[in-house]
């Protein structure tokens, strides 16, 4: 074989999600999940002050976890040690001192996905056809296997022959994996997930390295990411834009880093979160020479320029970026949105399965993204 597609598909989990991450979810999902976040990196101070505390029962407030341990989009975890007391009076105190007098967290309730949703996910892979799959938004390796060998055939396609996932950073199972077939061998992992700058942990979920032996010999090295979401925290993101930032130069860096190895075939893929005019992605672009397969001559949309729902050039986040010498042996690439909702009132409207009655059915709010790319160029 002498031709490679290299694709990323955000799949949203493929068999539970949280709740609150779900289609039906309120306007409240936002604060929800900007709580979630903050109690759980508060709780790790060594110490509880009273400015601490208090912050903590206004999470908990939100989560509505001032008077039970279960709400219907989180649950407070309680494993040792006394962490609240909840007063007759109706009042709620932060007991615990610090993060070594109690041991516990908040997780975010998790509902079953669509079986229909599940099939299509599946019917995505099968129709993209990659070789080498970048997957966001994976629950486990065990789960990602296990889709694999089970969905893949339901849909009449073979399951992938390799199917690796590391658990990264996000507490709510939101993990990136890579996904390998017809000969395509992963020959070395490297894990992201614990690097850091002088503002702490980079990576949201991790930026997993996998290094890749093609049946005609060149190795590719494949970055699978998800960088920082935006719209949980305060308005404009200027957190959630800083990490990123931060989440970008040290890609930029560990890319650089491999060139000077001598690797010269590097696949960036994922979930970015940013247009690619963004600043907080300029590092990717400006201090690596990477390019986006959508700069391709032979690049097919499929309708839309963007890759998040039915957004156009604000949508597109999801990336296929390739180093110049990578670049150089692509014959095209393309957008397969063919698993994404699109509303009775959709403009420039896309196919989709029949079967996708409901919003609920939809693989994903994003659609898949790939590279083809000819080794003998």
């Amino acid at each position: 074989m002498s031709t490679t597609r290299i694709g990323s598909f955000n799949v949203e989990n493929m068999f539970e999600r949280p709740k609150v991450m779900g289609r039906n979810a309120t306007k409240h999902a936002a604060p929800i999940l900007a709580a979630h976040a903050r109690f759980n990196e508060l709780i790790a101070a060594e110490t509880y002050t009273p400015e601490v505390k208090e912050e903590l029962k206004e999470h908990l407030a939100t989560l509505e976890l001032l008077r039970s341990d279960r709400s219907k989009y989180a649950i407070l975890r309680r494993i040792r040690g006394r962490f609240l007391a909840r007063h007759r009076t109706g009042e709620t105190s932060v007991v615990a001192s610090g993060r070594e007098s109690w041991v516990g967290w908040v997780e975010l309730t998790t509902e079953p996905i669509s079986e229909l949703a599940t099939r299509h996910t599946a019917q995505v892979m099968r129709d993209v056809g990659a070789h080498v799959l970048g997957v966001v938004e994976a629950e486990s390796r065990e789960l990602l296997h296990m889709f694999s060998a089970s969905m893949l055939k339901h849909v009449g396609w073979t399951p992938y022959e390799e199917v690796h996932l590391i658990d990264g950073n996000d507490e709510r199972g939101i993990n990136v994996g890579l996904l390998t077939r017809d000969d395509h061998q992963v020959i070395t992992i490297r894990t992201h997930v614990y690097a850091k700058d002088s503002s702490g942990v980079v990576f949201s979920r991790d930026c997993a390295e996998y290094h890749v032996r093609t049946p005609t010999g060149p190795e590719v090295v494949v970055l699978v990411n998800h960088l920082k979401s935006k719209g949980y925290g305060a308005p404009g993101d200027p957190i959630g834009a800083r990490r990123r930032f931060r989440q970008a130069v040290r890609i930029a860096r560990i890319v650089n880093r491999l060139r000077d190895e001598g690797h010269e075939h590097i696949a960036v893929v994922g979930d970015l979160n940013d247009t690619a005019d963004s600043e907080c992605l300029r590092p990717l672009f400006q201090r690596t020479g990477l390019r986006d397969i959508s700069e391709h001559e032979n690049f097919d949309w499929d309708h839309r320029l963007g890759t998040y729902r039915g957004v156009n050039e604000k949508g597109k986040i999801d990336y296929v970026l390739l180093t110049p010498e990578l670049f150089a042996k692509a014959t095209g690439g393309g957008v397969f949105r063919k698993g994404v909702w699109r509303g009775p009132r959709t403009k420039n409207r896309w196919d989709v399965y029949e079967t996708m009655t409901n919003e609920v059915h939809a693989a994903s709010d994003h659609a898949a993204i790939y590279a083809d790319i000819d080794w003998t160029l």
